[in-house]
């Protein structure tokens, strides 16, 4: 007799990214890889020097649920002179991946029932975590014409007894918009006013490249109404170290380090040190990293300029453009053609919502070599089909 599963677990279906991933993964041909969220840079030396250190010198044990003081120090001062985010040591967890992060700001918000508010297109672990939580994913579908600005009307009008939470992903991924401050600052005064939490999704905060990168919790007035939440991911190329944070109401995030405990105890301890270092090590190559990525930014622009049936609003941050070709049929089937015909692996838009439906999402974290090839290949596709 098989072993019968939970219906969360029945009702859980992998992401398109990590379909178009897998397809990749099986395929016997070349290919441009322009679908993972994934800087091409190789993780800073002082960084791989401090994980080494902390190894040798016996930090391999556990640490304290919410992290160790002094990276918690480091997450809180970064997080003020940089983002003018009032955060303080004991109002941050250091947490695995900013994955771990957003899961812990579900369950401390959401109780069975209740509905959490998404504006879309929306990276699709949001929904997921939601429903984990046991609450409801409710999207909310901005504009493309708008080029995805925060609709603030449209999320508070959604908003009353039954909401918990609304997500604000900014930058935005997928769509690499930053909101402007405010619809931002509307939003966040009516969830202070309907007790319901703001989980401000800020990693992607180090790669804004039009504007001075500002936290969310660092402008609005109900900062305590705010759930930070960051990671060394993108902006130290860190992914597979899986380090991140929230940040919040000392008081709230002492709850935080409670359910943190049954979850996965701390972060990886040499991690944690790691993590030191690259906060409060050598800033040169985060630096190197943000110009290169910049850079990359320009040539999309251009590049989306100059094809026909081609579209997307400029990304002002992160590393993705929200594209649009003028083809017939689901986000899937063109990315699956994309990949079989012409060998370049995009993410399917309808993965990130209805508001997503046409669109692919394109990561320039690859080489300009490979984004110019990649390119080239989605033009020769719309111009045969």
């Amino acid at each position: 007799m098989t072993l019968s599963q939970t219906t969360r677990v029945k009702n859980s279906t992998p992401s398109s990214i990590r379909v178009m991933f897998d397809l990749a993964e099986q395929a016997d041909h070349d290919l441009v890889r322009l679908e993972v969220g994934q800087p091409d840079f190789q993780t800073p030396a002082h960084i791989i020097d401090a994980a080494t250190a902390a190894a040798k010198n016996g930090h391999t044990g556990y640490t304290a649920n919410a992290g160790i003081p002094e990276l918690r120090a480091a997450v809180a001062e970064m997080l003020q002179s940089s983002y003018g985010v009032p955060a303080t040591p004991d109002g941050v967890t250091i947490t695995v991946g900013g994955m771990e992060a957003l899961h812990l700001a579900m369950l401390a918000t959401v109780e069975p029932g209740q509905e959490v508010l998404l504006p879309s297109p929306v990276w699709p672990n949001y929904p997921m975590q939601a429903t984990l939580a046991g609450g409801t994913p409710v999207e909310i579908p901005l504009s493309a014409e708008t080029g995805y600005a925060l609709d603030a009307d449209a999320v508070i009008e959604r908003m009353g007894p039954e909401t918990a939470a609304v997500v604000l992903c900014t930058p935005s991924n997928p769509t690499g918009r930053v909101f402007d401050e405010k619809p931002v600052r509307a939003v966040v005064e009516a969830a202070a006013a309907h007790d319901v939490a703001v989980i401000a999704d800020e990693v992607y905060l180090g790669l804004t490249y039009d504007r001075a990168p500002r936290g969310i919790a660092g402008y609005v007035d109900e900062h305590e109404h705010v759930l930070t939440i960051g990671s060394v991911s993108k902006t130290h190329a860190m992914t597979g170290w899986r380090l991140g944070w929230i940040a919040g109401d000392p008081a709230f995030i002492d709850g935080v380090n409670t359910i943190h405990e049954s979850t996965t105890s701390c972060a990886p301890s040499i991690v944690q040190h790691a993590a030191l270092a690259a906060l409060t090590g050598p800033q040169e190559p985060v630096v190197e990293m943000y110009e290169t990525f910049k850079g990359r930014r320009e040539l999309v622009v251009d590049r989306i300029a100059e094809i026909d049936g081609l579209s997307a609003p400029d990304p002002q941050a992160a590393f993705y453009a929200f594209i649009e070709p003028e083809l017939s049929g689901s986000s899937l089937s063109i990315a699956k053609r994309l990949l079989s015909e012409f060998g370049v692996v995009l993410a399917p838009g309808d993965g990130f919502g209805t508001a997503g439906k046409g669109r692919l999402r394109l990561s320039f974290a690859n080489s300009t070599a490979q984004i110019e090839e990649g390119f080239d290949r989605i033009e020769t596709a719309l111009r045969s089909w």
